[in-house]
């Protein structure tokens, strides 16, 4: 039982690994793209606000902890499931360069893990639907429209300006939001390993098993062990430094081609907007909402600016995300019961 409950905290962490360099482009791929800052100095500078954010609540973690399902219906292999489910679904539009959600991608895994597990009953489908439904429709709609008005009033505020002094300040501003976002990246999406390997914790404490000490273990059943906040907060650095430059060239320049001025806007906003859901614990997508902020900046010049095309493929991955990886780890959770 200790020995299954290691390979779940490790897979979580291997999770953690591939959601940050998945999902390094959210916050380097407007500073790489103008030419701000080259990958390697950018993956680093990102990787180390991430561990940053990361360690500065855990809200979204005790939403993942105890909010889609009760200890009590969770199991070790359920979690390696979903684990299972969220990572090949991460690694498959990682390999085609689209930029999927992690978030929805572990939500929907644990999602197929505890149906195949427990039946359809043992899902918190309300919680589904509020947490997660809700805020995939609003979060980059709110992420639209704020980096539209940034935008707009970038554009009047240098309206007087020199094109040379506007390229000169906003690639320096571009710098701040970058770190911006990055931050605001790791403060949501860290805790979503930091909630799994909590809920694995409780279920295995919830079982009567015993073998781990006391300092590994949740005091609640959804308190966050703080060696749980620096191992993911380090996971999600350390896999934000080594990159992913498949998903930085669509988001940086295959939806539209960015300005220096744009991506500080689309930075600012989408950290703005990530980082107000944070505070709330709500887990949302940081790929959603950044990918709607460039989107938004790009609608200000001309509609026709933003090749719809692409943002298209992004909105069908964005649909099939929760059902695929809760289809993979269904089938995973399905493969454990035949085996054990």
């Amino acid at each position: 039982m200790v020995s299954l409950i290691i390979a779940v905290i490790i897979t979580a962490l291997v999770f953690d690994f591939i959601n940050g360099f998945h999902d390094a482009a959210n916050a380097i791929a407007t500073v790489v793209s103008t030419g701000v800052l080259r990958v390697r100095t950018a993956v680093f500078i990102a990787g180390v606000f991430n561990f940053g954010g990361a360690i500065i609540g855990t809200a979204v973690a005790k939403t993942i902890a105890s909010g889609f399902a009760d200890a009590s219906d969770v199991t070790q292999t359920v979690v390696l499931a979903a684990l299972i489910g969220a990572i090949v679904w991460n690694l498959m539009t990682w390999w085609w360069g689209i930029p999927s959600s992690s978030s929805h991608a572990l939500i929907g895994g644990l999602c197929g893990a505890v149906v195949a597990h427990a039946g359809t009953s043992a899902f918190k489908w309300g919680a589904l639907g509020t947490k997660v439904m809700i805020p995939l429709v609003v979060s980059p709609l709110l992420g639209f429209v704020a980096a539209f008005i940034i935008m707009i009033g970038l554009l009047w505020l240098v309206r007087r300006w020199r094109t040379a002094t506007v390229e000169t300040a906003s690639r320096k501003l571009q710098l701040v939001s970058a770190c911006s976002m990055a931050f605001s990246h790791g403060s949501n999406d860290a805790q979503k390993a930091m909630g799994i390997i909590t809920l694995a914790l409780v279920a295995f404490t919830t079982s009567g098993a015993t073998g781990l000490p006391d300092w590994m273990l949740p005091t609640a059943k959804d308190a966050v062990p703080q060696w749980v906040v620096f191992a993911c907060a380090l996971a999600i650095g350390v896999g934000t430094m080594a990159g992913g430059q498949r998903i930085i060239k669509t988001m940086g320049s295959k939806i539209i081609r960015i300005v220096p001025l744009q991506g500080f806007a689309a930075e600012t906003s989408g950290a703005l907007t990530i980082m107000g859901a944070s505070s709330l614990g709500v887990p949302v997508s940081t790929t959603h909402v950044i990918n709607a902020c460039i989107m938004g900046v790009g609608s200000v010049k001309r509609l026709s600016a933003v090749r719809w095309g692409v943002a298209g493929n992004i909105f069908i991955a964005w649909v099939l995300t929760i059902p695929m990886s809760a289809a993979f780890a269904f089938l995973s959770m399905l493969a454990f019961d035949a085996v054990s």
